[in-house]
């Protein structure tokens, strides 16, 4: 131990003597960034797409959209290519990812390094020994079984091995602290530097111009929806503009009165000379990582490189660039090293790998990586500003480039995302995202980088935002708070007796015997939910319906009802599902879940900017709250409370109705979203309050009470409802997710989707959604589980939950039509154990609309 924090000391004080200081801190000097703004080739006043940012997601952009047929891409790089992060990265590349999509873009990522060099003639210095991820307690034993389930039905390679096989694979470990591993074949790294060369390469072999030095001093909108992109050489008249900057993303964004969500974090790794034991090996180590250890180490030439993440309250943010910018002179630059943030995982490091505690240190890199509040890169058009796209954000941006490059240059060429990436979207962050919450969310995100995974997962850091419900503050204290968009919103509530707090869990946990008790508060007796994270516009003109009408699948309800529509892609795949309501002639009120809020509107806005619609959409999300009210006895409740008639026959079924609640004005809209007899009731924010306290108290006798979010999705799915994200999502299209009541293919306008659907369903489906029901033990589906028939695997699952009505596990899956007949066996894997599981006829428990109309036909049958 003492030898390798001599050499650290000795190395430190080295580098500290070349060290200048930029914006306070300690910097070392690779290279000088000022720069001469002269180009040696000819400049282009046009362009179709102009880049912003030279890193390799820039270049990889670059490089597909050139290679895909654009004939006027353009990338301007500020200094040089790589300066930034991408420089510095130590290169990881792998195919794991807890994120079903994200896994697409690793792939895509690694496809196309590893053929590359071919294609370009330029060497990209890829290394694919493999990788380990370590499990040392049996929790990370048990995430690696939770993520397996979500990797059969993926098209990579992984496999959950014993320490024997650990051992094989690097035999410098010291296996006894080793239960487990997951290991990925052909996982690696490469060389940033040359991969980002190879992808400019290939982007000026199909055509594109990259310009350096050329950094961006202004961006215009010009009426026609287009941008002048301003630099010292000239303006650029672009099409779209797409940030790639780094973490100059902010600064690019500043100018278009964008305040992005990013900050630089200080990332260290530690690089030794050469190890005899390393040297003396016959072929190259996997790259591990140790998760309780909090690192990565991967092998570097005949020596370590070693990378850790330290602990949320001993990392550091570049929180200085944020409130002033990126000093004008850092480019290819490093912050000075830490020892004694990182001693705790150099010390875990040694005691896994016993070889570092007599290897010399020849390099610590200190470098800026760019981090966003929950460690996900933001993807895709932004909203609110026409034809601005970003990539940035990526704390992995080498992994991420390939594919990122892709998916967005096939989106940005055909129109429509490859596949569904929505947790990636620029648009799931708001105002609401400030400073504070960015700072302390990056800081938390950065120090859990290793923690484990849970389902249902929460994390508490920065929060709550402004963004609280009318009746958060008499809720907060009663139950378990979720986090949704900002929103702080109950998943579940609190009684005596109750296991209180949140208690991650891969199985049963504290959170559902409550539940069950909820679920049964409302089949039963009458339950309040706060739902007002949801979306909420108002869309209004002279064009508002044939606005409508080309957007959505459905036929536009009439003033005063209320339907369920979805908006298509151009090739018939589900964007968005949306309830809309016609307030008055022209005037409708559209709701949309809180995660997909900006998303739809972005969708919306495009397309009244490219139909020229005369039509005014307002965004009332934060002003209007929402409190709903389901159960046998809710409209005993609501009736105590209002003169309004709220029988069947004086407030129907899918009927809007402004009423006096508690002698407050508001929207009762009557609709069915747990199953149950219930309304919707729309409100202004300072009212709800208000209106909560008069049910509760109206509601003594009917046994009222609270129910959250968990009891909805639980009753939402033994009710057969299909919900946005899960079952239907960019990745499917209608029919095959059972929506065709909801398609109108023979309605006059022309919506978007339309002649794809016509198409599709003239070819026939391959697949359908089908309806499961589990024999499980303590552990229930949530969602994207692998199924299994014949030993095969046949499809996944997309959501799931225990029915507390029916007492069994229950799930949504996508099967072959040949295995979608009711009765149908198939096999479920949850955390590596197939479970039996069988296709049934939905919906299991019906709906209340359903039970009340057959009881009218029975008894006018008798």
């Amino acid at each position: 131990m003492s030898r390798i924090l001599n050499l650290i000391s000795r190395k430190l004080r080295r580098d500290f003597a070349a060290c200048r200081r930029i914006d306070g801190l300690p910097v070392r000097t690779i290279c000088s960034c000022s720069v001469s703004f002269t180009l040696r080739k000819r400049w282009k006043d046009t362009a179709e797409t102009v880049i912003i940012g030279g890193g390799c997601v820039g270049v990889s952009l670059a490089y597909h959209l050139a290679k895909g047929g654009m004939k006027d891409v353009v990338l301007l790089e500020k200094s040089e290519l790589t300066a930034g992060s991408t420089w510095h990265a130590a290169g990881l590349t792998t195919y794991y990812h807890p994120g079903i999509n994200l896994k697409r873009v690793h792939y895509d990522s690694i496809k196309l390094y590893e053929t590359l060099e071919a294609e370009t003639g330029q060497a990209v210095g890829l290394h694919q020994p493999g990788s380990v991820r370590i499990a040392s307690t049996p929790a990370r034993v048990d995430e690696m079984r939770y993520q397996m389930t979500r990797t059969h039905w993926n098209v990579t390679e992984q496999y959950l091995i014993g320490p024997e096989k650990v051992n094989e694979l690097f035999p410098l470990l010291n296996i006894n602290k080793v239960l487990a591993g997951l290991y990925t074949p052909e996982d690696g790294h490469i060389d940033p530097y040359s991969l980002t060369m190879a992808l400019a390469a290939g982007a000026r072999m199909y055509g594109a111009q990259i310009y350096n030095p050329a950094p961006v001093t202004g961006l215009s909108p010009t009426a026609d929806g287009k941008w002048d992109v301003q630099t010292p050489h000239g303006t650029i008249r672009a099409n779209r503009i797409v940030n790639t900057a780094g973490f100059w993303a902010r600064e690019v964004g500043k100018l278009i009165g964008l305040e992005h969500p990013t900050i630089p974090v200080h990332h260290q790794y530690v690089v030794t000379a050469t190890v005899p034991e390393v040297k003396a090996l016959k072929q190259e180590l996997p790259v591990i990582r140790d998760l309780e250890g909090s690192y990565y180490l991967r092998q570097e030439r005949d020596g370590l490189l070693f990378g850790p993440y330290e602990k949320m309250e001993k990392m550091v943010l570049q929180d200085s660039w944020v409130r002033d910018g990126v000093p004008p002179g850092f480019g290819k630059e490093l912050f000075e090293s830490d020892l004694d943030r990182i001693m705790e995982h150099v010390e875990m490091a040694m005691e896994m790998v016993p070889v570092l505690k007599t290897a010399d240190i020849i390099n610590i890199v200190s470098g800026p990586i760019t981090y966003t509040p929950d460690l996900l890169p933001m993807v895709g058009p932004h909203h609110g500003v026409p034809n601005y796209w970003t990539a940035i954000g990526f704390g992995y941006g080498i992994i991420h480039a390939g594919g990122i490059g892709k998916f967005l240059g096939n989106w940005i060429l055909n129109g429509e995302p490859p596949y569904d990436l929505i947790e990636c979207d620029p648009n799931r962050y708001g105002k609401w995202a400030d400073v504070p919450f960015m700072c302390a969310k990056a800081r938390e995100s950065y120090g859990y980088n290793n923690v484990v995974g849970y389902p249902k997962e929460e994390r508490f850091s920065g929060r709550p935002t402004y963004r609280t419900s009318g009746v958060y503050e008499l809720l907060k204290d009663k139950g378990s708070m979720g986090f949704h968009a900002g929103w702080e919103q109950p998943h579940w509530f609190y009684k005596s007796g109750d296991e209180t707090g949140y208690k991650p869990s891969f199985r049963r946990t504290n959170w559902f015997g409550p539940v069950g008790r909820e679920c049964q508060l409302v089949m039963e007796k009458v339950g309040v939910i706060d739902l007002t994270p949801f979306g909420k516009f108002i869309v209004k003109g002279k064009d508002s319906l044939k606005l409508l009408d080309r957007l959505f699948a459905n036929t536009m309800p009439k003033v005063g009802l209320t339907n369920i529509s979805h908006m298509l892609t151009p090739n018939g795949r589900v964007f968005a599902e949306v309830t809309i309501t016609q307030l008055t002639p022209g005037e409708f009120l559209l709701i949309t879940g809180s995660g997909s809020e900006l998303h739809d509107l972005r969708w919306i806005e495009a397309e009244v900017a490219d139909g020229g619609y005369e039509v005014e959409i307002s965004n009332v999300t934060d002003d209007i709250g929402v409190l709903g009210i389901a159960g046998p006895n809710s409209r005993k409740v609501l009736q105590k409370l209002t003169d309004e008639d709220m029988s069947d026959a004086g407030f129907k079924f899918l009927h809007c109705k402004q009423i006096q609640l508690a002698g407050v004005p508001l929207r009762a809209i009557r609709i069915s979203y747990t199953g149950e007899l219930g309304w919707e009731l729309y409100m202004d924010q300072k009212n709800m309050a208000t209106v909560y306290k008069a049910m509760m108290e109206a509601g003594k006798d009917e046994g009222i009470d609270n129910f959250g979010t968990y009891a909805m999705g639980s009753l939402r799915l033994e009710k057969g409802f299909r919900g946005w994200g899960a079952e239907m999502n960019c990745d499917t299209n209608p029919l095959e997710a059972g929506l065709d009541y909801f398609i109108k293919l023979n309605k006059p306008a022309d919506f978007i989707g339309k002649a794809a659907l016509r198409e599709i369903k003239a070819k026939g489906l391959k697949r359908k959604l089908s309806y499961l029901t589990l024999d499980t033990d303590d552990i229930d589906p949530e969602g994207n589980e692998t199924i299994w028939y014949n030993g095969k695997v046949v499809g996944n699952t997309t959501s799931g939950a225990y029915s507390y009505t029916t007492q069994q596990s229950l799930a949504f899956a996508y099967l072959p039509l040949e295995l979608c007949s009711v009765g149908q066996k198939v096999e479920v894997e949850l955390l590596g154990r197939k479970y039996p599981a069988m296709v049934t006829q939905e919906p299991l428990v019906l709906t209340e609309p359903t039970r009340t109309r057959l009881q009218k036909k029975a008894k006018s049958k008798s």
